[in-house]
């Protein structure tokens, strides 16, 4: 079974658990877009289908938070700017410091970089596409946490 049909299932059975059955379920007012996307949010997920008298509600959330209760801070906020030049993603996918989940990252804080020299990789469409520094200098920050999905021109790293 795939994930999105074990959500289906699932947002099928958080529909209807409130709901009656039988006579009273006729009885009942149909939930209302606005309320679907209301469970969608409340539940935290990210897709939402639901049929309810001949009538289908799909609910796509693109950027379902990582947690219920926790707010995303902008990163202007959460850290002060440090200046130098910033390595951009040139694609979107899922970044990786290291070329395998054993090995040893490709560069880390404080490490010197030479222009062309691979820093990282980011994985998109199953392929993994080698990212590599298009200025020399010191790492100074690393931007993205290994594994976190990066999208198109989203800063990776400030090098010095």
């Amino acid at each position: 079974m795939t994930t999105s049909a074990a959500w289906r299932r699932r947002a099928k059975g958080l529909a209807s658990a409130k709901r009656p059955h039988g006579r009273a379920a006729a009885a009942r007012e149909p939930l209302t877009p606005e309320q679907v996307v209301e469970l969608a949010t409340r539940h935290n997920l990210a897709e939402l289908e639901i049929e309810q008298g001949g009538v289908r509600i799909r609910v796509v959330r693109e950027h379902a938070p990582a947690a219920p209760g926790t707010v995303a801070a902008p990163a202007a906020e959460a850290a002060p700017a440090i200046e130098g030049h910033v390595v951009k993603s040139p694609m979107v996918g899922t970044f990786y410091r290291a070329p395998a989940p054993d090995a040893k990252p490709f560069i880390d804080v404080g490490g010197v970089v030479k222009e062309g020299q691979t820093i990282c990789v980011i994985e998109a469409m199953k392929l993994m596409n080698e990212i590599e520094a298009d200025a020399s200098g010191t790492i100074k920050q690393i931007l993205v946490e290994n594994g976190q999905p990066v999208e198109y021109g989203q800063a990776l790293f400030i090098i010095g």
